[in-house]
């Protein structure tokens, strides 16, 4: 543990709920397991219907802080919304179905005393409630640094294990712009001007259980990519960068996945003739053929 007599700054844990309560005691808990103990929890609940906020008022903490929406809003709103009630000088974010291990902030906040680093994240662990199954998000080692263009090529700095410097968010505001794709258009946008750093380590999970608001809404995803690229036109920076093209390849292959498990086959496969020769594009003929249930688990997997 951090030694009990250093000054710990306060990070804001920002928890979105809507309707979440199947999962919400266990992310509570990840929470209050943490061996950094200076930190609050800003509970923005979006107008749910069900026990949540049952849930979390049972927690008797000062720390705790519960607020509710005046109207339902999309998710990236309610982000925006929480930061603005936060306190913290860093601010953290677990979803309702997300975990944090105990150390989680331990590892990260020291990596804050470069001055310089604006963001820090780290690896996790992806849990698959269908499959029952535990995998390591990345086997190789994360990018440090000024890492715009390892962001380009290959997107690693998920949500659920992100801390940011708030004094360097208050440049990007409203933070959160995109439904779907709101914290890779932030950490896209931070990676042209801070320095980010990692912990090699899982220090999180993020669980796949079907109700996902990015599996169920894969439509909107492919539309979100469509409508940045355009937007981010107006930073040279990204635009110019070398692995730009990387996003478009990116929107291509959630779009022809889409289409398969939608049983647009003719359209899939014009898609997945255009692409390069690769071992990606033979799994994408081969989900072609399985019949859609196995095509599912087949994608899945």
């Amino acid at each position: 543990m951090l030694k009990q007599h250093s000054v710990q700054p306060l990070v804001s844990i920002i928890i979105n709920c809507y309707n979440g309560e199947a999962f919400l005691h266990e992310s509570i808990k990840s929470a209050l397991s943490q061996t950094y103990k200076n930190w609050e929890i800003i509970f923005w609940d979006n107008r749910s219907t069900d026990q949540s906020a049952k849930i979390f008022k049972s927690y008797n903490d000062k720390r705790f802080n519960y607020y509710y929406a005046p109207r339902h809003t999309f998710l990236y709103e309610a982000r925006n919304e929480a930061i603005k009630k936060s306190k913290g000088d860093f601010i953290a974010f677990l979803d309702v179905d997300d975990l944090w291990n105990e150390n989680k902030l331990e590892l990260q906040m020291p990596l804050f005393r470069d001055s310089k680093v604006g963001v820090v994240y780290g690896n996790l662990y992806i849990i698959n409630e269908k499959l029952n199954t535990k995998k390591i998000f990345l086997k190789r080692k994360k990018p440090r640094g000024f890492i715009l263009d390892d962001l380009l090529k290959d997107y690693c700095t998920q949500l659920v294990t992100l801390v940011i410097r708030k004094s360097f968010l208050n440049n990007y505001q409203p933070a959160f712009n995109f439904h779907i794709i709101g914290d890779f258009d932030l950490m896209i946008r931070m990676s042209t001007k801070y320095k980010f750093d990692c912990v090699e380590k899982p220090i999180a999970s993020y669980r796949i259980h079907g109700k996902n608001e990015s599996l169920l809404n894969k439509d909107k995803q492919i539309e979100e990519l469509k409508i940045w690229q355009n937007l981010i036109k107006e930073y040279p920076v990204i635009v110019n960068n070398k692995n730009f093209p990387e996003v478009n390849i990116l929107t291509n292959n959630i779009e022809i996945v889409n289409l398969i498990l939608e049983n647009k086959t003719e359209q899939a496969r014009i898609k997945i003739k255009k692409i390069p020769n690769s071992l990606k594009k033979i799994k994408y003929y081969i989900a072609l053929l399985l019949p859609n249930n196995f095509v599912k688990k087949f994608i899945e997997f």
